[in-house]
């Protein structure tokens, strides 16, 4: 398991104002995070002050793939899982929530689309 990092919440009435607004932050996220990864790889001009940054993101896709910054519900779910049963068993939460739960239903037809 690759612990997930940062999270991101939007308010329940901010989407009941703007419901277009979950599934717009996400695309935003995505583009941003395709442009940072792209800057990342370009070595021409090393953007980070790693040692052996080509060999770091190599060996990084090496053993988590492609997209290890994975976003949204379907590459996380297994992760996402493992924190829900640890949270409930840890009496963090009343009941075992499912990853669904976590993610605006728009969100989730994001990537069947």
């Amino acid at each position: 398991l690759f612990p997930i990092m940062h999270t991101l919440g939007i308010r329940r009435a901010l989407v009941e104002k703007h419901p277009w607004l979950p599934v717009a932050v996400f695309k935003a996220f995505e583009r941003s995070k395709a442009i940072a990864v792209a800057k990342l790889a370009d070595t021409s001009a090393t953007k980070v002050t790693l040692p052996f940054v080509e060999e770091q993101l190599r060996a990084a896709r090496l053993l988590m793939g492609e997209d290890f910054w994975s976003y949204g519900l379907d590459p996380n779910r297994h992760v996402l899982s493992r924190f829900l049963q640890r949270h409930h068993a840890e009496g963090l939460s009343a009941r075992l929530l499912a990853p669904e739960e976590l993610f605006h239903p728009a969100s989730l037809e994001l990537h069947k689309i």
